[in-house]
């Protein structure tokens, strides 16, 4: 699950007082994406030379940063295949979620490289790219001598490796420029539901927007009544940070054709204060006024899980992953209840669905890039996520192949509707949201005006307000 155990302010300032220390540092050794072990003044890719070898870095030492996560827990179980193929020693760190990327962020600009490798999300590519503090891993990608044929690039869903890809360019769009991450875990954002609750009250899971209010409303109502105490209609975030506005919320704007920004003359505009992006979310504010949980401002994506799991909520629209842990058998008051729906489509339609992607990324200033390349390789190879898969809860396979294996398939098909879901909206989950370093900034601030609407204030004027803030930043 994603970042977001406290308000993202910090990280910001962390961000912006790190790049602005970083930019001498930066001219002084050029572009910043050479550096490290590289003889020449590319890539250390282009040192690698010679037939592919898993033991070429025998010997050394790679450290990762990670973030406390069941993907983790997966590595961490795995990693003594690792040093059996390849003689590399894994040291590690692991962080929980609250202060993670504050460390992470701090690292990476002090410029020391006391990480080789290290956990991000895609949006971090915003943050961390511009600044030179990663890698281009285009260049390992495309080197035989350092890439194995078994890593098998083609495997991965096309959309997940463009997540990580991008030219560094405010507004330009993902899937061109350097590769700065690679997928590892990902997350779509989806509907589970309380099958128990919708069998008593005789619902089914929505397909518009509009239903999906009206069910939202229904529950808070019914449900009680019918011997679900305190139970109300729809679990979605709500506190003061950017993470509530990319999962349920974007989702269901992106569904409707909405954008964040629009891209214009070479320079970002705010754009969700168009009359149909503000209609948009004074619809949403109303269904968590009926239909959502009482104390919603203060709801990250942990209370939201919970409320499912602990049948205080009839529905979830966030992250698979947060009903997936509640749905296995035992986790929860309401496992063995739970199913999957894709969501409510678009008025023409649209299942377009925003999503989180745990990536993996190598530190541009690292002294170790050619073990740290092994390493990237193996942790997103077939053989480490099958098992990640299988023998762990490495869920959400950025692989076609571990999506496809029958034993993944036999584990998943325990929780209704997961794997329907997941093959029905795949290939139309990307990341919605324009990419530009003011993202973090942006959307917690978007998340602010959300509250103010729910609190009833006018959505066009606080929208419009929004935008014209966001529009002077950005100029």
């Amino acid at each position: 699950m994603d970042m977001h155990a406290h308000d993202r302010r910090r990280f910001l300032a962390l961000g912006a007082a790190a790049a602005a220390s970083a930019a001498p540092l930066l001219t002084a050794c050029g572009a910043g994406f050479g550096g490290g072990d590289s003889k020449g003044g590319g890539s250390a890719a282009a040192d690698v030379t010679g037939s592919f070898d898993w033991k070429r870095a025998k010997g050394r030492t790679v450290k990762a940063l990670l973030n406390k996560h069941p993907y983790t827990d997966a590595l961490i179980a795995d990693l003594k295949a690792f040093t059996e193929k390849t003689g590399i020693k894994v040291e590690y760190d692991v962080f929980p979620e609250d202060n993670y990327f504050d460390k992470l962020t701090v690292d990476l600009s002090s410029g020391r490289a006391s990480y080789d490798v290290f956990m991000l999300g895609a949006y971090m590519v915003w943050q961390y790219g511009p600044p030179g503090w990663l890698e281009d891993l285009g260049p390992w990608m495309r080197n035989s001598s350092a890439t194995g044929a078994e890593w098998d690039q083609a495997d991965f869903f096309p959309n997940l490796l463009r997540a990580d890809q991008w030219s560094l360019k405010a507004g330009a769009p993902l899937g061109q420029g350097g590769q700065y991450a690679l997928p590892w875990g990902w997350e779509t954002n989806v509907v589970a539901y309380n099958t128990e609750v919708f069998e008593k009250l005789g619902l089914k899971p929505a397909e518009t927007f509009d239903e999906l209010r009206e069910v939202a409303g229904a529950i808070t109502r019914r449900a009680p009544g019918a011997g679900f105490d305190g139970m109300y209609g729809v679990a979605v975030r709500g506190s003061r940070s950017w993470a509530t506005i990319h999962p349920g919320f974007m989702t269901m704007y992106a569904r409707n054709g909405l954008k964040d920004f629009t891209v214009e003359g070479g320079g970002v505009k705010p754009a969700m204060n168009s009359p149909e992006a503000i209609a948009f979310t004074r619809d949403w504010a109303e269904m968590v006024r009926k239909g959502g949980p009482p104390s919603w401002t203060s709801y990250t994506w942990y209370q939201c899980s919970s409320d499912l799991g602990a049948k205080k909520a009839g529905m979830l629209f966030d992250a698979d992953t947060a009903a997936y842990f509640q749905a296995v058998k035992g986790a929860s008051p309401a496992s063995g209840k739970i199913a999957f729906h894709p969501g409510p489509k678009g008025p023409d339609g649209s299942l377009a669905t925003n999503m989180w992607i745990w990536s993996l990324g190598m530190n541009a200033r690292s002294r170790n890039k050619s073990a740290a390349w092994l390493f990237l390789q193996w942790a997103t190879g077939k053989e480490h996520l099958r098992k990640g898969a299988i023998e762990h809860n490495h869920i959400d396979p950025v692989r076609r192949s571990v999506s496809q294996d029958p034993a993944y398939k036999e584990k998943m098909r325990a929780i209704p509707g997961f794997i329907e879901t997941f093959e029905t909206v795949v290939d139309q989950t990307k990341i919605q949201f324009t990419p530009q370093e003011q993202f973090f900034d942006a959307t917690t601030s978007w998340a602010a005006a959300l509250q103010e609407i729910y609190g009833g204030k006018n959505a066009s004027s606080v929208l419009n307000s929004l935008a014209g803030d966001l529009a002077s930043k950005a100029g």
